[in-house]
C-alpha cells in the first residue's frame, strides 16, 4: 500500500502523458485516414504511399493544405475506421502504460518510467499510419459483409429491371476515354431514351451499387454503367454486378502499369467485359487502337468496329474531319443506315472516337441519324477533359487536369497545335501510374512538348525532371522552362509571363496521396 501510494503521483503523470498523446493521435489520424480513403482502403496501395512519402508522414505535425483536391469526405466506412482506429489507439497507449508500470517495478527509477511513457507514447504517435494498417485490417471483414450485402441487392435490382422493365444495360472499359464516352453517350441516347447515367468516375463494385439501390428507378430504358480495373478479375466482379447487354473498349494503353505490370494484362482485364456479354449480347471495339483491334479480331460474339482507319472494315466511321479550336465537324457514317453531317463542341480529333463509340451504341438501341446528331451537337465537354473554362485575364485556358497518360498528353497537344497564331503554355507534373515506364514516357512527352509550346512550367521539381531532360534534348530554350514545387507557384509564374490571347494547358494534376516534389 505504502509503495502504491509512493509511486501514485509517477502513475498519475504516466497517465496524463498517455491521455496528451492519445488525444494528439486522434488529431494526425485524420491525414492517414484521408490516404488511404484514396488508395480504395487498400492496404497494399496504402503501404506504396508510406514508401513513396516519406518526407510526408514522417512529419511531426502535419497540416491539411487548405485546397484538397479530393478532401476526405467522413462516409460510414470511414466513421466506421476511425472508431476502430481510436479503440487500436488505445489498446496501443495501454500496453505502453503495463510497459511503464512493469519498468518502474523492475528498475525502481520514477524519472526512467516517465522516460518510457513519453518513449511509447510518441511512437504509438509518430507511427499513427502504420497503426492505421491495423485497424484496417480488423475493419475488412465487416467492411466485406457490409458490401457484399449492397453489392447483392443491387445485381438483384438489376436483374428484376431487365427482366420486367426491359431495362439495357451498356458497359463502357477501357484504359482511357471511358468516362467521356460515358457522359457523351448519355446525352446523345437522351435524344430518344430515358438514360441513369453514374456520376464523375464511378466506376467500383461499390460505387455502382450506391447508384443503382439508390437512384435508378423502374421507368429507365437504359443503364450506362462504367467499369473500371486496377487488377485482372475487377471487370468480372463490375460485370457480374451490372450484367452487361452492351460491351464498349474504347482503348487500351499504358496505365496502373505499376499495377498491371504488362499490357497483356491490361488487355486479358478490359476484355473480361466481353467474355461477360450474354450470347445475344454486342461488344464496340475502337478498331483505331492497336491492343483493341486484336481484341476485336478475336471476338465470337455480335461484334461492331468504330473508327476512322481501316474504314473497309469499319461499321461507324468517321471522315471529312475538320478540326480547330473551336470544334469538330465531320461526315458520320453507319453502315446499313447511312451517312449525316456532325458538328461538335469538343476539341480534338481523340475527341471524334470517343463520339463514334457512342453513335455506335446508339445505333445498336434504335436512335436514328437525326438524333444521333441532335445528340452531338448538344455534347458538351466533361470536366477537366480538354474543356475550355473562363479567364479573367482573357488567355485561353484548357483544362485537362484529368490523370494523363500518354495518348491523352499527345492528344491534348494536337489540340494545342490546332490554336494558331497564339503562344502556348503548359503546365504539368508529368504523368504517373506509368510503372517501369514513367520515365521513359515522360522524357519522350518531353520531346513532344518542346515542338509545340513556347513556355513550359514543370509542377514538382524532382518528379518532372524526365521531362525538363526531353525539353534539353531538343534544344528547348531553358529560359522558358519554369521549374516549380507546387501548383500555387505555378499560377504565380503564369501570371507574370502570360498575356492576353495565350493560350495555356493544364495536364495532368497529382492526387493528394502523390508527392509533388
Amino acid at each position: 500500500m505504502k509503495s502504491l501510494l509512493k509511486d501514485l503521483p509517477i502513475y498519475i503523470i504516466d497517465f496524463v502523458i498517455i491521455c496528451f498523446a492519445l488525444y494528439c493521435s486522434y488529431k494526425r489520424s485524420n491525414y492517414p485516414i484521408h490516404m488511404l480513403q484514396l488508395e480504395g482502403y487498400d492496404n497494399d496501395e496504402y503501404k506504396t504511399f508510406l514508401k513513396n512519402n516519406k518526407n510526408k508522414v514522417n512529419k511531426l505535425v502535419y497540416k491539411l493544405d487548405k485546397e484538397q483536391k479530393t478532401p476526405l469526405v467522413w462516409t460510414d466506412r470511414a466513421k466506421r475506421l476511425l472508431k476502430k482506429h481510436k479503440i487500436v489507439n488505445i489498446i496501443c497507449f495501454v500496453v505502453a502504460i503495463i510497459i511503464s508500470f512493469i519498468m518502474l517495478n523492475v528498475i525502481d527509477s520514477h524519472i526512467f518510467s516517465v522516460l518510457v511513457t513519453i518513449g511509447l507514447s510518441f511512437l504509438v504517435y509518430f507511427y499513427q499510419y502504420k497503426v492505421l494498417i491495423l485497424s484496417n485490417k480488423w475493419a475488412k471483414p465487416t467492411e466485406d459483409r457490409i458490401n457484399m450485402g449492397f453489392f447483392n441487392q443491387a445485381q438483384d435490382k438489376i436483374r428484376n429491371y431487365k427482366e420486367n422493365y426491359g431495362l439495357k444495360v451498356l458497359g463502357i472499359t477501357g484504359s482511357f476515354g471511358k468516362t467521356s464516352v460515358k457522359f457523351i453517350t448519355d446525352t446523345i441516347l437522351s435524344e430518344g431514351l430515358k438514360v441513369k447515367n453514374t456520376p464523375s468516375s464511378f466506376n467500383t463494385p461499390m460505387g455502382l451499387s450506391k447508384v443503382i439501390n439508390n437512384e435508378l428507378e423502374s421507368d429507365r430504358e437504359v443503364f450506362i454503367a462504367e467499369l473500371g480495373a486496377k487488377i485482372p478479375g475487377e471487370i468480372h466482379e463490375v460485370a457480374s454486378l451490372v450484367q452487361p447487354d452492351i460491351g464498349i473498349i474504347t482503348a487500351i494503353g499504358p496505365t496502373h502499369m505499376h499495377l498491371f505490370k504488362t499490357i497483356d494484362n491490361i488487355m486479358k482485364t478490359k476484355y473480361e467485359l466481353i467474355e461477360d456479354l450474354p450470347m445475344d449480347g454486342v461488344a464496340i471495339f475502337n478498331y483505331d487502337n492497336d491492343y483493341v483491334k486484336i481484341l476485336a479480331d478475336k471476338t465470337e460474339k455480335k461484334t461492331l468496329r468504330y473508327g476512322t482507319k481501316d474504314i473497309e472494315k469499319l461499321d461507324v466511321y468517321a471522315d471529312e474531319i475538320k478540326v480547330d479550336e473551336n470544334g469538330s465537324e465531320f461526315m458520320l457514317h453507319i453502315r446499313g443506315e447511312g451517312e449525316i453531317k456532325c458538328k461538335t463542341k469538343l476539341l480534338g480529333v481523340h475527341n471524334i472516337s470517343n463520339l463514334l463509340a457512342s453513335a455506335t451504341a446508339a445505333s445498336v438501341l434504335g436512335l436514328s441519324l437525326e438524333q444521333i446528331q441532335s445528340g452531338i451537337a448538344k455534347v458538351e465537354p466533361v470536366e477537366h477533359r480538354l474543356s475550355l473554362i473562363p479567364s479573367k485575364s482573357n488567355t485561353i485556358v484548357i483544362d485537362d487536369a484529368f490523370n494523363s497518360n500518354p495518348v491523352g498528353f499527345r492528344a491534348a497537344l494536337d489540340v494545342l497545335k490546332e490554336f494558331k497564331g497564339h503562344r502556348k503554355i503548359i503546365i504539368t507534373p508529368g504523368m504517373v501510374e506509368l510503372g517501369d515506364m514513367e520515365e521513359d514516357e515522360n522524357r519522350k512527352i518531353g520531346e513532344v512538348i518542346s515542338d509545340v509550346v513556347d513556355f513550359v512550367i514543370l509542377v514538382g521539381k524532382k518528379r518532372t525532371v524526365p521531362i525538363y531532360e526531353g525539353l534539353k534534348n531538343k534544344d528547348f530554350n531553358e529560359d522558358n522552362v519554369y521549374r516549380v514545387s507546387s501548383l500555387a507557384e505555378a499560377t504565380e509564374v503564369l501570371a507574370k509571363i502570360s498575356m492576353p490571347g495565350d493560350v495555356v494547358l493544364f495536364e495532368n494534376d497529382l492526387p493528394d496521396n502523390y508527392n509533388e516534389e
